[in-house]
């Protein structure tokens, strides 16, 4: 009885109490609210100049200037029209959808509404200023921009992902993070800092260096506490995978493709055969890299690696040979120019091909040659399967001066015709014609390092 009365007692106290500061509670109530949600505005938009802010630094490799920036760097500030996912197809991004017409010459995009570029100002579609070289460009309304190109281009889609900026100085986007500062040693970039818009997650700098070599001198000095740009584990006389403060991983670097190029001019190399039975002798593997012999990556849409398998056969090599224009010759020398780099992938190959009796001299060079026999480089893999530039007959820069007009025909049609399905044809074909003349030898994917401090 007691305990009920005092529990009446209690209630009745807080009733009056209530009702008697019911202004005052309600008052700081909502001052507490203001204060939570200004406290909140505050970091979530100042938190990125903030000096405790915690900050990655990212070492790149190579010379870059402002106008040709990495594209990890790139994505991370904006976005374009399309992206490419993993298998090389072409997804909508700040575009909603499109329409291709005109027998491929038009495209009308239709832009996502309400994206906002990270000053605030709003993307419309007099924000989209590409300036693409030959193609007329028109804006019917705030969200639909139409590209009229004089010919026929299929790999247009993949032009678009380029990703947009609002002020391509001030490197204005609409992506997660913002620039914050740039800094030049004359035209080149020697660091980039970017900070999230959100301010969730971390701070960016890039640091920028011209060699490998004075990369991983940079992360033994702490100057950066990340890279991913490392080809091998080498420093000085040890191996930074032995640094206790640094965690390493590997990774294979699918953008570019180290390569054996032949020389089809060549008065030996312009034989078939020999070039056949050169490729035939090629090792299965190299440690420097996974094993590719097509000229795309795995698991992209236009590869056809799995119909057109490969492996060393030596027997067969010394068959091509022996029916080759090189067999009146009582011995065969070839000079393999190599990139530093692939070095030892040229003298793995050398010893293959002593063993059909050819002997080469490997010549380390620091840029790809004017004049060559064999050259070990690499190509970049473009984000769509069109290889024209390197493989058509009229292309200065089809450095092995080969000549097809089964290839070029295919290579003209395959950026001309707007259908992936039939795109998927035309590049299967490629590829056989392609490996079956061996205008070149595909070799690997180059491993690369990931170095994170602990």
């Amino acid at each position: 009885m007691i305990f009920f009365q005092r529990r009446r007692l209690i209630i009745w106290l807080l009733k009056a109490y209530i009702k008697r500061l019911k202004k005052t509670i309600f008052v700081f109530f909502g001052l507490g609210l203001i204060f939570f949600f200004v406290l909140y505005f505050i970091l979530s938009h100042l938190s990125p100049i903030v000096p405790f802010k915690e900050t990655r630094s990212v070492g790149i490799l190579g010379i870059y200037n402002i106008s040709n920036l990495p594209e990890d760097i790139l994505n991370n500030v904006s976005s374009g029209l399309t992206y490419i996912d993993s298998h090389g197809k072409v997804q909508p991004a700040v575009a909603s959808d499109w329409k291709i017409e005109g027998g491929g010459k038009n495209y009308t995009f239709h832009i996502n509404k309400n994206l906002r570029f990270t000053d605030g100002t709003k993307l419309t579609s007099k924000e989209i200023t590409y300036n693409f070289e030959n193609v007329q460009t028109q804006r019917p309304d705030k969200y639909t921009v139409v590209f009229k190109l004089r010919e026929s281009y299929s790999p247009f889609l993949v032009t678009v992902s380029r990703p947009i900026l609002k002020n391509a100085g001030k490197f204005i986007g609409l992506g997660n993070y913002k620039v914050t500062s740039i800094k030049l040693n004359g035209e080149f970039v020697n660091s980039i800092e970017l900070s999230s818009v959100n301010g969730l997650k971390k701070n960016i700098i890039y640091q920028f260096y011209p060699t490998e070599e004075s990369l991983k001198t940079a992360l033994v000095l702490g100057e950066i506490s990340e890279t991913q740009d490392v080809s091998n584990l080498n420093f000085k006389n040890t191996a930074l995978n032995l640094f206790s403060n640094y965690n390493t991983s590997k990774r294979i670097n699918f953008n570019k493709l180290a390569t054996l190029f032949y020389n089809t001019q060549g008065k030996a190399l312009s034989d078939k055969r020999l070039r056949q039975a050169l490729s035939y002798a090629i090792p299965n593997d190299f440690g420097e890299g996974r094993r590719n012999i097509t000229p795309y990556p795995p698991e992209f849409w236009a590869d056809r690696s799995d119909s057109l398998f490969f492996q060393q056969d030596l027997d067969h090599s010394k068959l091509l040979l022996a029916q080759s224009s090189a067999s009146s010759s009582s011995s065969l020398k070839l000079n393999i120019k190599t990139l530093p780099k692939y070095k030892d992938s040229a003298e793995k190959i050398k010893s293959s091909w002593e063993k059909l009796g050819i002997i080469s001299n490997v010549e380390v060079v620091d840029t790809l040659p004017s004049n060559f026999e064999v050259f070990l480089g690499e190509f970049f893999i473009s984000k769509d399967p069109d290889q024209y530039a390197l493989w058509h007959s009229g292309q200065p820069s089809n450095i092995t001066g080969y000549k097809s007009l089964r290839i070029d025909k295919l290579l003209e049609d395959g950026r001309q015709i707007a259908d992936q399905g039939t795109r998927e044809k035309i590049y299967a074909d490629f590829q056989k014609y392609l490996l079956d003349d061996s205008p070149a030898s595909f070799l690997f994917f180059p491993y690369n390092y990931v170095i994170i401090k602990k």
